[in-house]
């Protein structure tokens, strides 16, 4: 037969009690350290866990009313500027326009016709003041200007009198042998 191993029954001895009282110490004071090491460690944890309440705040400061009179300065400046630029565009828009219409071919055909004729009567007034058959007087009207003209043979004179559409004067007087190159 083999040897097996048989429950006593009955009381147990001295040492098995003393071996059941070691075991339950050892099992409380690893309980203990278990729950120390666990409060200690989740106390950690919490630590890093902080919480705080969630307030609602509005970031435009017409709604919280934190610096919003810098907010309305700043919309107020923001439209000024716009409106200036706008301003700026407008002027610089009519302005090329301008330019354009001055560029035109038929502007500048006007503008050379215009210089051509104002030529001609000038060469014609001098030819009648200064010319071999010149004449002692007379008046021109031109564009609203009159141009009166005298020559006094006596003193050598001639008198130019122009006399604008608002009814200005402008007198000049010219002496007639004095000009020479």
């Amino acid at each position: 037969m083999t040897k097996e191993k048989t429950k006593k029954r009955g009381r147990p001895s001295n040492a098995e009690l003393k071996r059941r009282k070691e075991e339950a110490e050892k099992d409380t004071i690893i309980k203990w350290i278990v729950l120390i090491g666990f409060i200690l460690i989740s106390g950690i944890l919490i630590q890093n866990l902080r919480a705080d309440q969630i307030v609602h705040k509005f970031k435009n400061p017409s709604f919280s009313g934190i610096a919003t009179s810098s907010h309305w300065l700043t919309i107020e400046n923001q439209e000024f500027n716009r409106k200036e630029a706008i301003k700026i565009e407008i002027k610089a828009y009519r302005e090329q326009l301008e330019r354009d219409k001055e560029n035109t071919t038929l502007a500048k055909f006007l503008r050379n016709l215009e210089s051509r004729i104002y030529a001609q009567l000038s060469r014609q007034l001098v030819d009648n003041l200064f010319g071999e058959n010149s004449s002692t007087s007379g008046v021109i009207e031109l564009l609203g200007n009159t141009i009166q003209y005298t020559l006094d043979e006596v003193t050598g004179m001639i008198t130019l009198i122009i006399t604008d559409s608002d009814g200005n004067t402008t007198s000049i007087t010219l002496p007639i042998g004095s000009f020479t190159f």
